[in-house]
């Protein structure tokens, strides 16, 4: 049976037994820390489901804190005359990891990872309904007023006295068609007497 864990920003294989260095813990020498599991294999089993993995957990022990091999960083710029140096030793923490649990691991874990369904609250029973407040009595409608007479129709005016009609101009009378053009015993042009097809030149023999 193995894992994977996650700390520090690194991933991790381990099986009970396994000494690992991790990035600098906040515990002491001697306490036990828990691992987030994020792989599980056990035999022919394997669990990726994140529901199931919130359960496991890996169970370390503390062994030690130190310092990694120093680093040396230098810089220079070239034609600068600019040189520095400098070293730098990690903060690690040394564990041993001593069980491995599928089930029943950190409960706080699994309820955070999965938390239940808060309850629906009960029902209220409903509140007795209020009777109704008697309706006051209907107030007496009051006596419809009797319609006003209609004013009665004006008197009829004198009809005005009829102006006497226009007399009309007298027509004018037609005039009288022109008298027609009188026969003149002038004689009609003499028609100009058709002359006659113009022979055609006998050929001289």
């Amino acid at each position: 049976m193995y894992a994977i864990v996650s700390t520090g920003g690194k991933q991790l294989k381990v099986e009970s037994g396994t000494v690992i260095v991790v990035e600098k813990l906040d515990a002491e020498p001697g306490a036990v820390v828990d691992l987030d599991v994020v792989f599980l294999a056990d035999g022919d089993e394997i669990v990726v489901d994140p529901a199931k993995l919130a359960a496991a957990t890996v169970k370390a022990e503390v062994i030690e804190h130190f310092k990694a091999a120093k680093v040396i960083v230098f810089k220079f710029k070239k034609r600068k005359g600019y040189k520095r140096t400098k070293g730098h030793r990690q903060q690690q923490t040394r564990l041993k990891v001593t069980e491995i649990l599928a089930v029943g691991g950190d409960a706080k874990k699994a309820a955070k990872a999965k938390p239940a369904k808060a309850e629906a609250p009960a029902e209220k029973p409903a509140a007795p309904k209020k009777p109704a407040a008697p309706k006051a009595p209907a107030k007496p409608k009051a006596p419809a007023k009797p319609k006003a007479e209609a004013a009665p129709a004006a008197a009829e005016a004198p009809a005005a006295p009829k102006k006497p009609a226009a007399r009309r101009a007298p027509a004018k009378p037609k005039a009288e068609a022109a008298p027609a053009a009188a026969d003149t015993d002038a004689p009609a042009e003499a028609e100009k007497p058709k002359r006659a097809p113009r022979k055609k030149a006998e050929p001289a023999e």
